[in-house]
Parts: structure tokens; sequence; C-alpha cells
């Protein structure tokens, strides 16, 4: 009875075993026939900046504090009326609360200086009159004539130009990138004997925004790298 069975047994092992090779054979055929190639698109734009903000900040010593604040109401008034006639508007402009250091409590303050009171005015314009501000920002020395001398170099009070446009720019950009990537992988298409297929997967990086350079801050650099992978077909 048991020898009745062997053959069968054999005839379907044999028959396991054979079409586990062709399923073998398909998977490395499948592998083979999927090749694919990946590139980098870049897209890089100058662009002028279209808004800052520019804090003109000037201190003021003293050992009376009545004193010290009518000074700088008087000196607020001097560089606002300054600000207007030179076409900034109210609402291009802000006062900030004056800062107040009391030399005399400062813990690890000299005891000896001869001023108690240390006070900073910060008067910010916030402003897309990007042009007219860097005018401005050259004629401020005039400002020394009427007393009032403008900060410069403190790491707080930079001035800050900035670009706010970027969603115009990313539709022709991602465009540009991707075309560019397309041209890299068409030529790695054409070395390697193969024809470039559909778009496999794509990832388009984050853009940057950053000064052209340290001595012009009102010219950005705009860059994006898209990511493309394609097929390759034979």
């Amino acid at each position: 009875m048991k020898n009745k069975w062997i053959v069968p047994a054999i005839i379907i092992a044999v028959g396991l075993f054979l079409l586990g090779q062709r399923i073998e054979q398909g998977i490395v055929r499948s592998k083979e026939a999927v090749r694919t190639v990946s590139v980098k698109g870049l897209s890089e734009r100058e662009v002028p900046a279209d808004k800052v903000i520019w804090p003109l900040v000037y201190k003021e010593l003293g050992n009376d504090l009545g004193t010290i604040y009518r000074t700088i109401n008087t000196k607020n008034t001097i560089v606002i009326n300054f600000l207007k006639a030179n076409g900034i508007s109210d609402a291009e402009i802000s006062i900030a609360a004056p800062g107040i250091v009391d030399m005399q409590a400062e813990r690890y303050g000299n005891q000896s200086v001869p001023y108690r009171y240390n006070v900073t005015s910060v008067i910010t314009v916030s402003s897309n009159q990007v042009e007219k501000v860097r005018e401005l920002i050259v004629k401020q020395a005039s400002l020394l004539e009427k007393g009032v001398a403008i900060v410069s170099g403190d790491y707080q009070y930079n001035t800050q130009f900035l670009f706010t446009k970027l969603n115009e720019l990313k539709p022709e950009m991602i465009a540009e990138a991707t075309q560019n990537a397309r041209v890299a992988a068409e030529k790695f298409a054409k070395d390697s004997d193969s024809k470039l297929g559909k778009i496999s997967s794509a990832y388009q990086g984050q853009f940057s925004i950053e000064d052209r350079d340290a001595n012009t801050p009102y010219l950005k650099h705009v860059r994006v790298v898209t990511s493309v992978v394609y097929y390759l077909k034979n």
C-alpha cells in the first residue's frame, strides 16, 4: 500500500521544485527589469528684499529719571519728524518703552560711575519702502546736528532685510528644478544606452533664503533642490 503513494509523491515534489524555480527566476527577471536613476535639479534666484525692519537706537545717561524722560521725549520727536519728512508714515513707525539700567543697582557694577541711569530708546521702522529706508540709513548722520546720536553695531538691534514673496516664486522655481533634474536624467540614460521612463518618485527640498553676501543684505539668494527618481527603459 505504501509503494503506490511513492510515485505520486515524487511527481508532486518535482512539480513543487520546478514551480519554485520558475517563481525564483520570475522574481530575478522582475528585479532586473526595474532600473531607476536618481537625480537632483537646482533652481536659484537673486531677488531684492521687499521689507525692512530698521531700529533707530540711542542712549541717554543721567542721574535724574525725570530729566532723562523729558530729553527722550524731545529726541523721539526729532527722530519721528526726520522719518516723516522723508516719506515714512505713522503706520510704519513704532516706539518701544525706554529700557532703564540702574548702574548703582548692578551687583557687579562700578559704584563710582558718574551717572546712575543708562536709558535706551528704540524707534523701529517696519516698511516695504526698502530703497527709501536704505537712503535714510545713510542720512541718519544728520540727526547728530540735532543732538541725537544713533547707536550702531549693537547685535540686539540689527537692521533686517526680508523677502516675503517666496510663494510667488515657488511654482516657477520648482518647475525649473524639476526640468534641470530631467536634463541630468536624460544625459545619464543616454550614456547608459537606455531610455528615460516615467517618474518613480520625487522630493521637493526646502527653500532657503540667505543674504547674497555680508555687504549687501538687501539682496537675497533663493535656492531649492528637487530630487527625482526616474525609471529607465531598454
